[in-house]
């Protein structure tokens, strides 16, 4: 039996719920997945008997609750620090965070106006002048990390961290309103795609019944 349990929503559609599985699954912790479809009747009700917050994603080991995206990272990487969840050098270590919580707590209008949607396909829609800065922004820390830390690896820090794990929803995002890209970030952004673990969640999303209408804007 695995030590942890995730608490998960809707694989099409749940952002946050992707940002904690994909660090499990890329950091090989074995974990039992509990998904709980999101806006239906009663799936907050379901949630609470799991954590406070009635939000995905949450963390179960034993009797300790975790949630939040964030808060499970560092929780992970606590209790997992030869999985060297965060880069091993300091300065690094420090550029990680701060971009990671960045993306936690910024990009407001990009999430709003792109949610996440691993099915659709919406060129050109979720434009705006907000949005456009935010695809700039999160383009230049792309730039920047593949610039300082290439020849160590394809992903942000070289080897795969939980910088990565914050920014994969933003890569399928990209792709499912074809955002154009610098040929650096769309080669960062293709090395995210080809991650196996994330084409898993990509079938796994496709194959939901589950549609949000508010998550879906080319639908009428």
């Amino acid at each position: 039996m695995a030590r942890y349990t995730l608490v998960i929503g809707n694989k099409n559609y749940s952002s946050w719920s992707l940002r904690a599985w994909l660090l499990m699954k890329q950091s090989g912790l074995e974990f039992e997945e509990l998904r709980v479809p999101l806006y239906v009747a009663g799936h907050q009700d379901v949630l609470r008997k799991y954590t406070p917050s009635g939000k995905v994603p949450v963390l179960l080991d034993g009797a300790r609750t975790v949630w939040d995206s964030l808060a499970i990272a560092e929780y992970l990487a606590e209790q997992h620090p030869e999985r060297q969840l965060w880069p091993r050098e300091s300065a690094s270590r420090a550029l990680a965070r701060s971009i990671s919580a960045e993306m936690h707590s910024g990009f407001a209008p990009l999430r709003s106006n792109m949610s996440m949607n691993c099915r659709g396909f919406f060129p050109g829609l979720g434009r705006s002048v907000e949005v456009a800065a935010d695809i700039e922004r999160i383009q230049r820390i792309w730039s920047d990390c593949r610039e300082r830390f290439g020849a160590e690896g394809p992903y942000l820090f070289g080897a795969f961290t939980v910088a990565d794990a914050m920014y994969a929803p933003v890569v399928l995002r990209f792709r499912t309103y074809a955002v154009q890209l610098s040929p650096v970030a769309q080669r960062y952004a293709d090395a995210v795609l080809d991650l196996p673990a994330l084409r898993e969640w990509i079938e796994a999303a496709k194959a939901e019944t589950e549609v949000i209408p508010a998550f879906e804007p080319a639908t009428p």
